[in-house]
Formats: C-alpha cells, sequence, structure tokens
C-alpha cells in the first residue's frame, strides 16, 4: 500500500465529526489526522469512558478510514504561552480556561498534554501532533532587546513545562511532534536546534514538518527535513504563496488571512511556493514512511472544493522511494 493520505480535522471543527468521515471518505482520503476539537476527539472522554474510543474507531472503520495520529495544537499553545489572555480562552475548552488565572491555565494544560498521550495510546497511536507555546515569543522582534538570560530563560522554562508531559509520552510510548512553527519555542533551523537540546535531545519530542512556514520565512524545507531526519515524526501538506512586492511583508501587516495586501498566505496544495516533488523525494531519502496530511487553510477557497483538490494534486505527485538501489538495478544491468 502507498503511503497514506490523511485530512487534518483541526479546518473542520465546526462539523459533526461523523460528517467529517463522510466527507474525507468521499473524497477518497486514507485516514484522519484527528484534532482535539469540537466533538472529533475529546481526550476527557477517552480516558473516562471505555466505549468512547472503541466507538470512534468503529465509526472510522464505517466510512473505511484509519487514524495514525491526533492532534492537540490548541491546548498546547497555553502550555508555556505568556501572556495568556483573551485569545487563549476563545480556543481553550472551559474546563482547561478555568478562572483565567494564567498560571493555573498552564498547569491544567500541560495536565491535558499528558492525558493525550494516554489517550492516543488508549486509540492505539503513537503520534502526538501539537504546539508548545513560548513565554520568549513575544521578543521575537528584539526591540526593545533583552538579555541573553531572558532567552535563556525561556527554553528554561519551556524545557522545565515539557519535561514531565513527555515523561508520561515516553510511559505509554508514545511520540510528540511539535509543529515549528512562528508563536512556538521552535519557529525556525536555530530554534529548533536550542529545543531539542533544552529537552536533552530525548526521542520522545520530535517535530511535525509543515513546509507553508518555512517559505514564507525565506528557509529551506527540504534542508530541514535532510538536517533533522530523525526527528521527522508526522508531515502536514500545506501551501503558503509569498507576495513580497515592496508594500506587502512577510508580518502579514495585521490584515485578514485573505486579504490581498498581505505579502504571503495559504493556498492550495499545489498554487504556492513548496517545492512538493522534491520534498517527497528528501521524505523518502530519510526513510519517512508515515503519512502524508493535507491542512486545509486556504482562506480565498471554498473549502469543500479545496480538500478534493488537495488529494487529487497529491496523488500525481506523491511516490513511493524505489524497491531496489540504483546501484543494484545498474549493477544487475550490466
Amino acid at each position: 500500500m502507498s503511503r497514506p493520505i490523511t485530512l487534518f480535522t483541526g479546518q473542520w471543527a465546526d462539523l459533526p465529526f461523523e460528517e467529517v468521515c463522510r466527507l474525507a471518505a468521499g473524497w477518497g482520503y486514507d485516514g484522519l489526522e484527528i484534532a482535539c476539537s469540537g466533538d472529533h476527539f475529546e481526550v476527557d472522554k477517552a480516558l473516562a469512558d471505555d466505549d468512547y474510543v472503541p466507538a470512534k474507531r468503529e465509526l472510522l472503520k464505517s466510512y473505511g478510514l484509519d487514524v495514525w495520529t491526533i492532534s492537540n495544537h490548541l491546548v498546547g499553545q497555553a502550555v508555556c504561552d505568556d501572556p495568556i489572555d483573551e485569545r487563549h480562552k476563545a480556543i481553550l475548552p472551559a474546563r482547561i480556561w478555568g478562572d483565567g488565572e494564567p498560571e493555573g491555565v498552564r498547569r491544567r494544560a500541560a495536565a491535558e498534554m499528558a492525558d493525550t498521550a494516554r489517550a492516543a495510546a488508549k486509540l492505539g497511536v503513537r503520534t502526538v501532533v501539537g504546539f508548545t507555546g513560548s513565554k520568549i515569543w513575544k521578543y521575537v522582534a528584539m526591540f526593545p532587546p533583552v538579555s541573553q538570560a531572558v532567552i535563556d530563560d525561556g527554553y528554561q522554562d519551556f524545557a522545565d513545562r515539557w519535561n514531565p508531559i513527555l515523561d508520561v509520552f515516553d510511559e505509554v510510548g508514545v511520540r510528540f511532534a511539535h509543529e515549528v512553527h512562528p508563536s512556538e519555542i521552535a519557529y525556525d533551523y536555530w530554534t529548533t536546534k536550542r529545543a531539542l537540546e533544552a529537552v536533552g535531545n530525548r526521542p520522545a519530542f520530535g517535530l511535525n514538518w509543515d513546509p507553508s512556514h518555512f517559505i514564507w520565512q525565506d528557509l529551506d524545507p527540504i534542508g530541514f527535513i535532510l538536517d533533522f531526519a530523525d526527528r521527522i515524526y508526522h508531515v502536514d501538506c500545506k501551501d503558503t504563496k509569498k507576495r513580497f512586492d515592496g508594500r506587502n511583508g512577510r508580518l502579514g501587516s495585521h490584515l485578514a488571512w485573505a486579504d490581498p495586501r498581505r505579502g504571503w498566505d495559504f493556498v492550495s496544495t499545489g498554487h504556492g511556493d513548496v517545492p512538493w516533488e522534491e520534498s517527497f523525494r528528501a521524505l523518502n531519502s530519510i526513510g519517512y514512511a508515515g503519512p502524508i496530511s493535507v491542512e486545509w487553510e486556504d482562506a480565498g477557497m471554498d473549502r469543500l472544493r479545496g480538500a478534493e483538490e488537495a488529494i487529487t494534486y497529491l496523488r500525481t505527485v506523491l511516490f513511493e522511494p524505489p524497491s531496489a538501489s540504483f546501484d543494484a538495478a545498474f549493477a544487475t544491468d550490466h
């Protein structure tokens, strides 16, 4: 069987889970990357109700779908973020937000991420994708400048909060795949190296490769795959189109996603600047064998059309590595 193509359900959490299953199956997806949002996957129910996970599995099976990964980006964001404010209240379950006292929110979010590992194990998946949040993202522009000690403290804060979570991941045999992304502790090459070092390069902490976030920062997504070959635990496919024309900048100018005055935007897979064929060659070269997940986020296109278009495109460019090495084939031929 070729590498499975899944649909990330985070952008579909307004729809009932069964409706997303029906749509994805109709478009030809092999499975779902299930978000812990809406009724798609509820961590507390998965742990409290012994019938919950079997029912999810049965529903997936009824539509011919499977699951290899679950994602909990929104709760993970609150583990390290500073400040914690109304933005987090809008994305967190009420039981995690509580009274909104920042440190209480962070601690409840950390406990939920540990429980997410336990719920993933119960579901039978080995990888949880998500964000980490960051105490120091607010200093990204570095003016007024802060001391190196402040930055060092940010990475130490990340390690102090995430190492106990990762202990639980180790206990249950699940890995965390951090999505390298602006606003996170790791958002580019050097911050990824620093984040990995902060947690002692422990195997429980790996990476979710989403090339869109590299393209609009002018980073090399293919080089990232090769440099972090042993840490690519999951792949999300999302494309980006840059429009740097002298007025439109990469920081977005506080404009809405689909506003044409932005310097970049997420677009339909295959319509942007991501070198997809070269990316899949790089993934093949490092032996990545996991799912390829479509994360649909094109604000300029209807998602019902776009999600179908995305899998059609991926089927044309996604290819398996050769079954025999070139050297072996060459030797046989001669």
